[in-house]
C-alpha cells in the first residue's frame, strides 16, 4: 500500500523492510528469511501492538524504513513537510484497515490516530526509533 504522497510512495518492492534476506540451511527452497536485530546487524524489530480506539500518536518519524500490518481495526495515518518551520499536512490520511499493509520511508513525518481497537503487527529497518516532530 502507497504512503499516501505522490512523490514519497513506498511498497513492498521499495522498502528496506524487504531487504537483507538470507536462506537457511536444511529448509525447503524458495525459502529465505531475515531475522531480528539485533542479533542480526542486518535484520529487522518486531512488534505486536495493540491500540485503543481513539488513541493517537503525535507527529513523529522513524530513522528507518517501516511496515505497520493491520491484524484487526481500523487506522489513519497523516503524512506532514515542514515548510517554513511549522508541519503542514502532505495528503488525505491514509487509511489502513483489516487485512492492509502501510509503509513508511525513514524520516517521513507522520501521525497515527486509531479509530478502532487495533492489534497491528509494526515492522522496523534494524532497530526501533521515535523522533518527535513539533
Amino acid at each position: 500500500m502507497a504512503t499516501g504522497s505522490n512523490d514519497n510512495t513506498m511498497t513492498a518492492k521499495t522498502s528496506a523492510i524487504w531487504k537483507h534476506h538470507v536462506t537457511v540451511p536444511d529448509t525447503p527452497q524458495g525459502f529465505t528469511v531475515r531475522t531480528t536485530w539485533p542479533g542480526n546487524t542486518d535484520g529487522v524489530e518486531v512488534m505486536l501492538e495493540r491500540w485503543e480506539a481513539g488513541s493517537a500518536e503525535p507527529p513523529h518519524s522513524h530513522p528507518g524504513d517501516d511496515m505497520t500490518v493491520v491484524v484487526e481495526g481500523k487506522m489513519a495515518v497523516q503524512f506532514f513537510t515542514r515548510e517554513a518551520g511549522r508541519l503542514v499536512a502532505d495528503g488525505a490520511p491514509l487509511i489502513l484497515v483489516q487485512g492492509s499493509a502501510g509503509y513508511i520511508q525513514a524520516g517521513r513525518i507522520h501521525d497515527a490516530k486509531y479509530l478502532e481497537d487495533c492489534k497491528l503487527v509494526y515492522v522496523h529497518n534494524r532497530g526501533f526509533g521515535f523522533n518527535a516532530e513539533s
